[in-house]
């Protein structure tokens, strides 16, 4: 009989070389420290800081990702979007119009055997005006909960109120909601009435001295001049953020969700 609970990590959006080389750095330990089932990150941004190449992509899977989310940024490294076809380990958000490359939802099967959904969304406030997320995440899950009752979902917008407003919208449907999208971690995880784990924003992976994982200098020059900017990741220490969530497997439901934070040189 498999495990009764399934330990998953989830990882904030990885950026640049240097989120890829913590999380290489850090996964082993937290494999060991959580005894994870399972590891999906966020990797819009693992190329460069904004996007993901094919090649980033398998490297990410040969290093221990098992499933990858997206969002907006997805479709930035033009070579990628043949490469969605492909697969069903890299989502692009499920809300997107019908015949866009990719897929957004899949169906990831563990070694004990249990089966866990992902689904991608994204939001609407302050970003594209894409089809409703809320009205897509009910469709998705007629499917989705025919084949498992563990369903974790990133949930990649803007705006704090759209984010939590999808928590309570998806309270007890799905095993967890977590925010991804502003770089930024929050400290609101937890487990809501029905049994959803929610956490507005899982936060990044990437440089700690940075304004969202790229240096300083050209975000504060874009701010004070309004003018483009050639953004790079920020060098120096870095931090691995994300959440782990422990779900019942046979309800689905979430059972505890511990945010970490972990720091590394940036060597």
């Amino acid at each position: 009989m498999p495990n009764s609970e399934v330990n998953l990590l989830f990882i904030g959006d990885i950026v640049g070389k240097p989120g890829r080389r913590t999380v290489y750095k850090l996964l082993p330990t937290l494999h060991e420290k959580y005894r994870l089932d399972c590891v999906i990150a966020n990797g819009e941004n693992a190329a460069g800081g904004l996007g993901i190449t094919p090649k980033i992509a398998d490297e990410l899977f040969k290093n221990g990702i098992d499933v990858i989310t997206s969002g907006n940024h997805v479709w930035h490294k033009k070579e990628i979007i043949p490469y969605l076809d492909t697969t069903d380990r890299l989502l692009r958000p499920a809300n997107y119009p019908s015949g866009v490359p990719g897929k957004g939802y899949t169906v990831f099967s563990l070694n004990s055997g249990l089966k866990l959904g992902v689904l991608n969304l994204e939001g609407r406030v302050f970003m594209k005006n894409l089809d409703c997320p809320f009205c897509k995440a009910e469709v998705v899950l007629k499917e989705l909960k025919q084949i498992t009752p563990i369903v974790v979902v990133d949930f990649h917008a803007e705006a704090t109120s759209e984010k939590i407003a999808m928590g309570w919208f998806l309270d007890g449907k799905v095993s967890a909601v977590l925010g991804t999208h502003t770089h930024v971690q929050t400290s609101d995880e937890t487990i809501l009435p029905q049994g959803t784990a929610y956490i507005t924003d899982v936060g990044m992976t990437g440089p700690v001295y940075s304004i969202i994982g790229m240096e300083k200098e050209a975000a504060l020059n874009g701010f004070l001049t309004q003018l483009p900017q050639r953004f790079k990741p920020a060098k120096g220490p870095t931090s691995l953020q994300g959440v782990v969530v422990t779900i019942n497997s046979l309800s689905g439901k979430a059972v505890r969700i511990t945010r970490i934070r972990e720091v590394t040189n940036g060597n």
